[in-house]
């Protein structure tokens, strides 16, 4: 009752204390709810890890709820060291007992161990098999899953319609890695037809939700008025908000439109900064970008060693350009006399 403020006023901490002395009778439903007040940081300071420990009490007596909660904390490592093997134990265990959400859990979860060789060997015949069972249910991170697998042609046979019913299913449910891949279907023609309108639509969903792939992506569409009017500075706007989450491709846009002065103020030193940050994860093209800025000094001084320096990291990547780029810096600067 002071829980949910039902008859008398909402009193988080009484309820804690209610709690506490039934807890301590060994009341299963008891225990739950004041892991529940721990997890939540509700009438008691937040402390996951005694969250896990009366969570633990009320799982050991059969509590199925408590069983549910205390597999989500093992699987996303709260309170606990993460442990697929036991989050699909105590996820099971609630299901046994026909608690709906931890029997479609356990299916995920079970799609999700095989699919990466977690707790179990790697097979992706089964982890189909698993997302299937879970998607059906309406598990919503399944049916973006096997959209994914549908789409790749993973196990599965390639169909884009059918991955475009999955997306579509886990995006009507707000799902945002749903909404970006249905984005994609329909800026490519994939299983329906081609949308841009439709995409620019679904990325701004997903865009919305802080989601920096989608944000990037929208970004693209406003730099090249892709079924929206053409706006460089809110392209710059979209392409920055993706940048500050660490999002390498769009770090190296905004780069270049520092660089060339588009939907921004030229400025060649913060292009060479957006450069290094994507080139310090490892993105070739922003190696690339780092390496001309170092050739023609610009936003730098001018220094061929640590041009090539950069385009090496490419090349050795693979990157066709980079590898032709320190073949030609390192001959030029042979017939110049210079060492490298």
């Amino acid at each position: 009752m002071y829980l949910n403020g039902i008859g008398i006023a909402q009193d988080y901490r009484k309820a804690v204390a209610w709690y506490q002395k039934a807890a301590d009778q060994r009341n299963a439903v008891a225990q739950y709810n004041l892991g529940a007040m721990y997890a939540d940081g509700k009438g008691v300071d937040k402390d996951e890890r005694k969250a896990v420990a009366w969570y633990q009490k009320a799982a050991d007596q059969g509590n199925a709820v408590a069983q549910y909660n205390l597999g989500a904390m093992y699987a996303n490592g709260k309170g606990v060291d993460k442990d697929e093997r036991k989050a699909v134990e105590w996820y099971q265990k609630a299901a046994d007992q026909g608690y709906i959400e931890a029997h479609i859990e356990v299916q995920y979860n079970l799609g999700a161990m095989y699919a990466n060789g977690k707790g179990v060997d790697k097979d992706e015949r089964k982890a189909v098999e698993w997302y299937q069972k879970a998607a059906n249910q309406g598990h919503v991170v399944a049916q973006c899953e096997l959209g994914i697998m549908y789409s790749k042609g993973q196990v599965v046979k390639k169909d884009y319609q059918e991955a475009v019913k999955w997306y579509q299913k886990a995006a009507d449910q707000g799902y945002v890695g749903a909404q970006y891949n249905l984005g994609v279907m329909y800026a490519n023609g994939r299983g329906v037809d081609k949308d841009e309108r439709k995409a620019v639509e679904l990325f701004q969903k997903a865009a919305d939700q802080r989601y920096a792939v989608a944000q990037y992506n929208l970004g693209w569409m406003y730099e090249n008025g892709r079924r929206v009017d053409k706006d460089e500075r809110k392209a710059v706007a979209w392409y920055q908000k993706a940048a500050d989450q660490g999002y390498a491709a769009a770090q190296t846009r905004l780069g270049w439109m520092y660089e060339h002065g588009r939907g921004v103020a030229k400025d060649e030193r913060k292009a060479v900064e957006w450069y290094q940050k994507a080139a310090d994860q490892g993105y070739t093209h922003a190696q690339n970008k780092l390496g001309a800025m170092y050739v023609d000094g610009k936003g730098v001084d001018k220094d061929e060693r640590k041009a090539v320096a950069w385009y090496q990291k490419a090349a050795d990547q693979g990157d066709i350009n980079a590898q032709t780029k320190v073949k030609e810096l390192k001959e030029l600067t042979k017939l110049l006399g210079k060492e490298l």
